[in-house]
């Protein structure tokens, strides 16, 4: 058993985008600068998004902070995404999703600029990356790619089960493993919750790809031998063992499934240090699209 480590493959790809910021500073060039809006005091969300804003000074990237009450209305938000599509000096920006009731997130979503928005969540980019054409890929699904690739990790001809069909992981990845190249070229079967015999179509998998949020679902009767686990689920479990009170668990019961897996990554560690890697690897694409479109 391989284990398909997120965090050091993370480490690598912030390494070779602050090379590329390095050059671009070199060449007295505009370093990417990428924005965040949060709306309300969400803790896992105010969290993720210091993360990322930490992980943007990390690679010499710029970035901004935009904290807006949980009273915002719809209109009062839109007018801020507005503003930074206008904003020549951001490349790219996320709204940190879920927002409050009050605010329609289809709405916002695609009040974004498809050139700016680095979490590919427009549907401009969404039928981009569902046509194979050139595009920005969600970055949690372009994170799991990454992984297979960096690790070689044969698709061509397995057969993938993805678990989960959500717009940000679960429907994308069963497009892009199903897709023309490497990684791709599988045949995906795609399940949810109405999916009978669940057991049955997962103990066929080459690929299994999890994006459920139930704890420890996945177990290892569920799997064949030498199968490959990409674990995408992040659930906090109480833990009184544990100082925090809690555990990260994901949706594979990992003690038991890596005995049987050929590949498999670790929660937490795996496909989360991955997301933000490659939020960064969207913004840079954004700021070199934007450098063609001015030459």
């Amino acid at each position: 058993m391989e284990l398909l480590d997120g965090k050091k493959t993370a480490a690598d790809i912030k390494a070779e985008i602050t090379a590329e910021v390095n050059k671009m500073k070199a060449n007295k060039e505009k370093v990417p600068h990428l924005a965040a809006i949060i709306v309300g005091n969400d803790g896992a969300s105010l969290t993720y998004v210091g993360s990322k804003v930490k992980a943007c000074e990390l690679v010499g990237f710029e970035s901004t902070l935009i904290k807006m009450p949980s009273t915002t209305s719809e209109t009062e938000l839109l007018k801020k995404i507005i503003e930074l599509n206008e904003d020549d000096n951001i490349d790219g920006f996320i709204v940190q999703l879920p927002l409050p009731q009050q605010i329609d997130t289809q709405r916002v979503l695609m009040a974004i600029d498809p050139s700016k928005d680095v979490d590919g969540f427009h549907p401009e980019n969404f039928g981009k990356m569902a046509l194979d054409m050139s595009t920005f890929i969600p970055a949690t699904p372009f994170g799991i790619l990454e992984l297979l690739e960096r690790y070689n990790v044969e698709t061509k001809g397995k057969h993938t089960v993805v678990i989960g069909r959500s717009h940000i992981v679960g429907r994308p990845m069963s497009i892009l493993m199903g897709r023309k190249g490497f990684p791709g070229n599988s045949t995906v079967t795609l399940t949810h919750s109405y999916t009978k015999n669940i057991a049955q179509i997962t103990t066929q998998a080459d690929i299994i790809i999890t994006a459920l949020g139930v704890p420890n679902y996945l177990k290892a009767e569920m799997i064949k031998d030498d199968a490959v686990v990409i674990d995408v689920g992040i659930t906090r479990v109480t833990d009184e063992s544990d100082p925090r009170g809690y555990k990260i668990t994901g949706d594979v019961d990992f003690d038991n499934v890596s005995k049987k897996a050929s590949f498999i990554t670790p929660v937490p560690g795996g496909v989360g240090p991955m997301t933000i890697a490659m939020l960064l690897k969207n913004t840079l694409l954004a700021r070199e699209q934007k450098r063609l479109l001015l030459e």
